[in-house]
């Protein structure tokens, strides 16, 4: 296969966890809860699908989010709206909070990459195969690329906010085929989302899944792409 298409969240890449995403935003706005506090407000989040890139959809959505949440990957303003519509539902000690916590979501700190991330990054380059990133997303993940060093082995990014369109249409993953110029029925699709990596299939693409899980708990997940690609 000349082109190998990567989600970004649960695919390359893992947020941090709810607690230590929480606890990192108190600490900067010199704000403190009782421990036991803290990890109830942090297990709330996270049951509500607060964190970007972390828990499952909340189910259901709330009624006072579910048009928003429908097409929050569309654009930044729709993206940060609901998912600090979310995080409006767990009290803070400052209002301001819910909207540090989005702030949070989008640095390179809040990130890391699956174990195995730049050994397969690494080996597809050095084989000639064309790599694109292809995600659901509100912000610009480039700068998380360039911070942990695994810009050099991506080709093109392609981003729902910078399209208006998201996955599973098969258009998003049509421009991640365009921007390499590879035919799509020679193309894998690796996803961890079966509905919205699922989409690439529409064009042809071949489509391997991978967990969602915790980088520590799959450290080679990413590895058996190398194969698939010959």
């Amino acid at each position: 296969m000349p082109a190998v298409l990567f989600d970004f969240s649960g695919t390359l890449f893992r947020i941090e966890s709810s607690e230590s995403w929480l606890r990192a935003v108190l600490t900067e706005a010199g704000l403190s809860l009782a421990e036991a506090e803290l990890l109830r407000a942090a297990r709330a989040l996270e049951d509500l699908g607060a964190l970007p890139g972390g828990a499952p959809a909340p189910q259901p959505v709330p009624d006072d989010l579910a048009c928003v949440w429908e097409i929050r990957d569309q654009s930044s303003e729709l993206h940060r709206a609901a998912y600090t519509g979310l995080a409006r539902h767990v009290p803070l000690p400052d209002p301001a909070l819910h909207d540090a916590l989005y702030d949070r979501h989008m640095t390179p700190a809040a990130w890391s990459p699956y174990p195995d991330a730049v050994e397969v990054l690494r080996t597809l380059r050095e084989r000639g195969i064309a790599v694109g990133v292809v995600s659901n997303i509100g912000w610009d993940l480039r700068p998380v690329f360039r911070e942990h060093g695994l810009d050099a082995y991506v080709d093109t990014y392609v981003l729902s906010y910078e399209h208006g369109i998201q996955k599973p249409d098969p258009r998003l993953f049509e421009k991640a085929c365009t921007a390499l110029d590879v035919d799509p029925r020679e193309v894998l699709m690796v996803g961890d989302d079966r509905r919205a990596d699922g989409g690439a299939a529409a064009l042809g693409c071949a489509v391997h899944f991978v967990d969602h899980l915790p980088a520590p708990q799959r450290p080679d997940g990413l590895r058996p792409v190398l194969n698939l690609v010959g």
